[in-house]
């Protein structure tokens, strides 16, 4: 420790001794790597011991520069399992080629994965969510009947993402509960949610599930500055899309979700597995590298015994 003349500490220097190394304990690799944030896995993982066996099942959303990525998974010892996975790269199948990242594509997703996993589990037609989507608060409820099955229940996990007012994060949300899946949340995130009167302007909601917001955009950039909506909106213009379009665009898209939320894979142009497989080394067996290192020991003997050959005619 430095003190300095006039009594007082300036700094203290902090002296890490063998004790400090020896009782040191890394954080989990992902901790490290800034990937998971385990305090709040901890509490989406968590089963209460009643539920014996019974997964908890999240809504894990993810997003990149390109994509959305929507997974129905739960947890096991060995590692997290997937039930349904849907990306936004699926949704030119349904007829929305623009704008795969923005809020009403994260809802189009949520929407898809949760019609996917109620198709797999035979829900589909008992829990059907909302066909008409209105912008208000919807929660999935049971069935009146006795003997029907309980909606399936799933938590959003957001993983790093911020959860601000009106994210993207809460479009896939609103879209799987939409869908039918029930997901315990309340209307405080969406946009139109006024934080003074404490309540949701359904409309408001209405108009991004619908890419009203997007449509917007369009016509007061096109009035302000030509030149740039046409450098913004090229993909949308090729195609022919104007604003007025992107509200039916995406009605039709959602009912062909329904209609069919199958995943089906594209078509490859090329065989990418036997590709890969030319430039990767194949692993050898014992006997096969016990062969190898035979083979380099005569070649190392016959080349030895030349030598010696050669210094003799010498």
């Amino acid at each position: 420790m430095l003190i300095c003349s006039s009594g007082l500490q300036p700094f203290v220097k902090v002296v890490k001794s063998n004790a400090y190394f020896s009782r040191y304990q890394v954080k989990y690799r992902r901790r490290r790597e800034g990937k998971t944030d385990y305090y709040a896995r901890k509490r989406l993982v968590t089963q209460s011991k009643s539920k014996y066996n019974a997964p908890k099942y999240r809504l894990v959303v993810r997003f990149t520069n390109k994509q959305i990525i929507c997974q129905i998974t739960y947890a096991r010892l060995q590692g997290d399992f997937v039930l349904a996975s849907a990306s936004s790269k699926e949704l030119p199948r349904y007829g929305i080629n623009h704008g795969l990242t923005n809020w009403t594509a994260a809802y189009a997703t949520g929407l898809l994965v949760a019609r996917r996993a109620l198709t797999k589990l035979g829900l589909a037609d008992k829990y059907e969510g909302v066909k008409e989507p209105t912008g208000e608060l919807v929660l999935t409820e049971a069935l009146d009947d006795e003997d029907a099955p309980r909606p399936f229940k799933a938590f959003l996990d957001v993983g790093l993402k911020k959860t601000s007012t009106g994210s993207r994060v809460f479009g896939a949300l609103k879209g799987a509960s939409d869908g039918g899946i029930f997901i315990p949340h309340s209307e405080k995130r969406f946009p139109g949610y006024d934080t003074e009167n404490k309540k949701l302007d359904a409309e408001v909601l209405k108009k991004y599930i619908f890419g009203g917001h997007v449509a917007e955009y369009m016509e007061s950039l096109e009035e302000e500055d030509d030149e740039r909506f046409k450098k913004q909106f090229a993909s949308y213009l090729e195609d022919g899309v104007g604003s007025e379009d992107i509200e039916e665009i995406y009605k039709n898209a959602y009912q062909a979700i329904r209609d069919d939320p199958t995943f089906k894979p594209t078509d490859k142009t090329k065989d990418w597995a036997a590709e890969s497989k030319k430039y990767r080394t194949p692993r050898l067996t014992h006997a096969q590298r016990k062969e190898a290192i035979e083979a380099k020991i005569a070649k190392f003997q016959a080349g030895k015994d030349a030598a010696d050959d050669d210094e003799d005619e010498e």
